[in-house]
């Protein structure tokens, strides 16, 4: 009895080690530091040479909402922070009430139902990344919730939809990744409920971890699992300085001045 109570304690601990190893050792700042530069297409090559094949890839309808083609600030990366938001199916207010009446409610349920608990959580390098499938016609987000999350230090966002004050989020240069055919017009109140934050979500047909390494670019959306962010940043990083090195090289032969995209990166 005793022998067997033994290997199973033996087994639990070699299983409790494995489950345990899903994290990379590195940093959120070392971790942004590899990845800085890389573009999905490297990240995604990278991926590959470890076979891991089109695992992070979002939907190719996960877009920039705006782009600078001049200096690149639409591109972004991050450390996933996740929130989930789904449909209600609690009762809205009838139309026979008073302003003051739809004002308290619309105020509650933004206080207790729908709202937004999670930004003191929010630290400088996290990428917001928002599932709201499902939940039809409505704007979670907008040009007021976006400044708040980039004051907290947040890079931008990602999101399946559910995007409003469109006008407003590119005039403030705020890097927001998203389904521009499920951008939302209505307010959360009557709409949807907060299901939860900081918990696995599923954006763009991609399962997303709180932690896990996110890189976006005029390519699209791609996630990289903690676990094998570091392998995969050293992967990527070879193929961009082939890349480049190729296309430096056609730069000098067609006479074209040499721009960020191909210069060597000097040496710290």
């Amino acid at each position: 009895m005793r022998r067997t109570v033994l290997s199973l304690m033996a087994i639990f601990c070699i299983f409790f080690s494995h489950a345990q190893d899903t994290t990379s050792s590195l940093s959120d700042e070392d971790l942004l530091k590899l990845y800085e530069g890389l573009r999905v297409a490297d990240v995604s090559d990278g991926m590959d040479k470890l076979g891991l094949y089109d695992l992070g890839l979002m939907d190719p309808k996960i877009i920039p909402l705006w782009k600078d083609i001049d200096n690149f600030k639409h591109q972004m990366v991050g450390i996933a922070f996740t929130v989930r938001y789904v449909p209600t199916q609690m009762p809205r207010l009838g139309p026979d009430v008073s302003r003051e009446e739809y004002n308290k409610w619309r105020d509650e349920w933004y206080t207790y139902d729908s709202g937004e608990p999670y930004r003191d959580k929010i630290k400088p390098g996290h990428l917001i990344v928002v599932d709201v499938e499902g939940e039809g016609d409505t704007g979670s987000f907008g040009s007021n919730n976006t400044l708040v999350f980039k004051k907290a230090g947040a890079v931008g966002m990602v999101s399946s939809g559910g995007m409003r004050d469109t006008d407003e989020i590119i005039k403030q240069r705020i890097p927001v990744y998203t389904d521009i055919y499920k951008r939302g017009r209505g307010i959360r109140p009557g709409r949807n409920e907060l299901e939860s934050y900081n918990k696995p979500v599923v954006v763009g047909g991609v399962l997303v971890h709180p932690g896990d390494v996110v890189v976006a670019d005029g390519d699209g959306v791609i996630v990289v699992p903690r676990s094998k962010a570091e392998e995969v940043a050293i992967a990527a990083r070879n193929e961009l300085e082939l890349d480049k090195e190729a296309r430096r090289a056609l730069y000098k032969e067609l006479g074209i001045p040499l721009d960020f995209t191909v210069e060597e990166k000097e040496e710290e």
